[in-house]
C-alpha cells in the first residue's frame, strides 16, 4: 500500500479560502463527535490490537489515541491564549517524544477518551460562544514562523480528529478486525 496514503488517508488538511460560518459550523460539529467516534472505533480492541502501529514505522492505536488527547489539550489552551492575550507566541511541543512517555505506554486508552469527552465539551461550549471577531483572533507559531487565526485552528483540528480517526478505522478494516 502507498505510504502517503497510510500516512494521509484523508490527504492534507486544505483550508478554504474564506472560512464562513457554515465551515466554523462543520469545524465544531467534528470536533464535538470525535470523543464518541473515537471510543466506538477502539471499543472491541484488545491489548495486542491496541499496540499495532496503523502503519509500518508508525504510532500504535494506543499512542494515536493518547496523542488526540495531548494535541488537543494544546490546541484548547492555544485558543484560551488567543482570546485573552494579544497574538501570543505559543510553545511547541515535540508530539513523537510525548508519545513515548510513560502515561502513554502505561495509561488505558479510556483515561485519553474520558479525557478527550470532557476536553471536547468545554472546546465546543467555547467556540460556540466566539463572535465573528474573536474567531480573527490569533497566535504565532514559532516553529512555522506564522500567525494562525482561530478559525483556521478550528479547521485544522477538525481535520486533525478526522486523520487520526481514518488511521485506526483504515487499520481495522485491513486488518479486518
Amino acid at each position: 500500500m502507498d505510504m502517503d496514503v497510510l500516512r494521509y488517508p484523508i490527504g492534507h488538511f486544505d483550508a478554504p479560502e474564506t472560512i464562513d460560518t457554515d465551515a466554523l459550523k462543520g469545524y465544531i460539529t467534528d470536533i464535538s463527535y470525535l470523543p464518541s467516534l473515537i471510543e466506538i472505533a477502539v471499543q472491541d480492541l484488545d491489548a495486542w490490537q491496541l499496540d499495532t502501529p496503523y502503519r509500518p514505522g508508525g504510532w500504535t492505536v494506543a499512542q494515536v489515541v493518547h496523542h488526540l488527547a495531548d494535541s488537543h489539550m494544546n490546541a484548547y489552551t492555544r485558543f484560551k491564549l488567543a482570546l485573552t492575550e494579544t497574538s501570543p507566541i505559543i510553545k511547541p511541543y515535540d508530539e513523537a517524544a510525548w508519545a513515548m512517555l510513560p502515561d502513554v505506554q502505561k495509561t488505558p486508552v479510556n483515561v485519553s477518551i474520558t479525557l478527550l469527552f470532557s476536553l471536547h465539551a468545554r472546546w465546543v461550549h467555547l467556540m460556540e460562544a466566539l463572535t465573528p471577531e474573536q474567531w480573527e483572533r490569533t497566535f504565532i507559531h514559532p516553529e512555522h514562523g506564522k500567525v494562525f487565526k482561530l478559525n483556521y485552528i478550528a479547521g485544522s483540528y477538525a481535520w486533525h480528529g478526522q486523520h487520526h480517526l481514518a488511521h485506526i478505522v483504515n487499520l481495522k478494516e485491513r486488518e479486518q478486525w
